[in-house]
């Protein structure tokens, strides 16, 4: 029992200190509580103080960035009228020049159909000339053709004569008159142009051989054919013409078919292209006018020793009358020389002097007369 109400009395014991330390805890706890409240209010004031100053810098802060954006509103409104002026005028430049660019897009675009409708026509007469040039009439027609106006406008009319009839019943196309009574050239205008389309259209290098081979055949057999027909001794000259009515096929044979060139000089057949016709034309115009001149020379040597007869008359007859003239001049000059010493006795008249003498002895000479009343001396010198 002892040993129980000695525990009993540790445990009040420490139930007593228990409870002390505990309402020390509590007064301590209730102390820092009320500094906490009077720190907190102090916070809160301080709070309170910085939230008023922070509501006078915001109300100052609303007014500078009411000012603010004003301004910054009309500075904005003041760019955005004058980008809009700016736009605005760019627009009306850009729609003027929208529609100067569209107005000369319409008139190129005119020129251009223009331009389509011409070579629409180059094509439609391209077509014709093509279908002319199937034919082998019509193809020999519009070789005749050009040559015949190569001609026509290089020569005067009488130098040249068309489809003329040879004497052995032989019509070229063309025979053109030379100089000194010298047999006339004969123009051939007829090419073999069938194989040479053939070599154009030839689509391999065999197809193209042999259409060439064709074609050497085919002229070499037309040149033949010139020299034998219209080559005659004392008729024509001793040498033709053949005519190729292009340039390009003239320069070809002349650049792959020089076999073809070489036989025609031996056969004495010159193949001309239209430039080399018009030049070798005007040289026989040349010449037909020199001829000319030359046959017109003797008219000209006559006219020169009628002009030289009627010069030396001229000649004869200023002479004569430059005789009369110097006749005419001695006797003019014999005149004047008269009129001068008439002339010098008028004034020596003028030129009288009177003395006046009182009762003088009057002298009677052939030169001095004197009187009583006065002196007259008249002295005339006689200078003939």
């Amino acid at each position: 029992m002892a040993i129980v109400g000695g525990i009993l009395l540790v445990g009040v014991a420490l139930l007593a200190i228990t409870i002390r330390r505990a309402g020390r805890l509590r007064l301590e706890l209730e102390a820092e509580a009320l500094r906490r409240e009077a720190a907190a209010e102090a916070r809160l004031a301080e709070l309170l103080k910085a939230q008023a100053e922070m509501q006078g810098r915001l109300v100052a802060m609303s007014d500078v960035f009411g000012n603010r954006q004003a301004e910054l509103n009309q500075a904005i409104n003041q760019r955005l009228d004058g980008l809009t002026h700016r736009i605005g005028t760019t627009i009306t430049e850009q729609t003027k020049s929208t529609h100067e660019n569209l107005r000369h897009l319409q008139e190129r675009l005119a020129l251009i159909d223009a331009a389509q409708n011409n070579i629409q026509s180059l094509a439609k007469d391209v077509v014709g000339l093509q279908a002319i040039l199937s034919n082998k009439q019509t193809r020999g027609a519009f070789g005749q053709s050009r040559m015949e106006t190569i001609v026509a406008d290089g020569l005067p009319m009488g130098a040249y004569t068309f489809q003329s009839t040879l004497s052995n019943s032989m019509r070229p196309d063309c025979t053109i008159r030379m100089p000194n009574n010298s047999p006339p050239l004969v123009i051939d205008a007829k090419f073999p142009l069938e194989a040479w389309n053939a070599i154009r259209d030839a689509d391999t290098a065999e197809a193209k051989k042999l259409a060439g081979q064709q074609f050497r055949r085919d002229i070499e057999v037309h040149i033949r054919d010139i020299s034998d027909k219209y080559l005659i001794a004392g008729e024509t000259q001793d040498m033709a013409f053949l005519f190729v009515p292009s340039e390009s096929i003239f320069a070809e044979i002349h650049e792959n078919f020089e076999a073809v060139v070489q036989k025609a000089h031996r056969l004495r057949v010159v193949i001309v292209s239209p430039s080399l016709l018009m030049l070798s034309i005007q040289v026989i115009q040349a010449v037909l006018k020199d001829q000319r001149m030359r046959e017109q020379a003797h008219v000209i040597q006559g006219e020169v020793l009628h002009l030289m007869e009627d010069l030396a008359r001229l000649d004869d007859r200023t002479r004569k009358l430059q005789g009369h003239f110097l006749a005419a001049q001695k006797d003019v000059d014999m005149i004047l020389t008269s009129a001068d010493k008439l002339t010098k006795r008028g004034a020596r008249i003028e030129a009288l002097e009177f003395e006046t003498a009182a009762a003088a002895p009057v002298e009677e000479g052939p030169r001095t007369v004197e009187s009583r009343t006065g002196l007259l001396k008249l002295r005339i010198v006689d200078e003939d």
